[in-house]
């Protein structure tokens, strides 16, 4: 099943986001987020886009995507930039498929023209993810992250939705 997130789901989340943080290069944050930074960013994505977690059948989160503003100027304002982080134990299991399809679905309601997706590379499964939903790779940046002392590239896949 998949619902709107809500600040309940924090500390799942947290769960879920904190791993990434601590043991991969697939996300730059390098201190790890407690229950109530998490809800702040839960209240302030919702505000303007959907936050999506991703149920078992007992309740439990496996998995959640989300969408937030690609920039500040009022010109991006129909562009978004997303992302979607899955249980470590739960990948290839389709769920961040079906999350992708919920979101996608949900941003084509909103009439945002442009969706991106950073993924920092190598990253097969991201980039397999994304092209499975037809976007783009238009831009590789090298070297632009850095952690866990090895600097890191990051590409940009992009879908354009046909909004004006």
């Amino acid at each position: 099943m998949i619902r709107s997130a809500t600040t309940a789901d924090a500390t799942a989340i947290c769960n879920i986001y904190n791993y990434y943080i601590l043991n991969t290069i697939i996300n730059f944050e390098e201190e790890i987020l407690d229950s109530a930074a998490m809800s702040l960013r839960i209240e302030d994505i919702l505000q303007g886009f959907p936050w999506l977690v991703y149920l078992s059948e007992n309740g439990k989160i496996l998995g959640y995507a989300y969408a937030t503003a690609w920039r500040l100027r009022c010109g991006y304002r129909k562009s978004v930039e997303i992302s979607v982080y899955l249980d470590k134990e739960e990948q290839g299991q389709g769920i961040g498929t079906a999350l992708y399809t919920a979101l996608l679905a949900e941003l084509d309601e909103l009439k945002v023209h442009a969706i991106i997706g950073g993924i920092a590379l190598p990253n097969e499964t991201s980039v397999a993810l994304h092209e499975k939903f037809g976007f783009e790779k238009v831009a590789h940046f090298k070297e632009i992250g850095f952690k866990f002392n090895q600097w890191i590239d990051v590409g940009y896949w992009e879908k354009v939705l046909k909004h004006p």
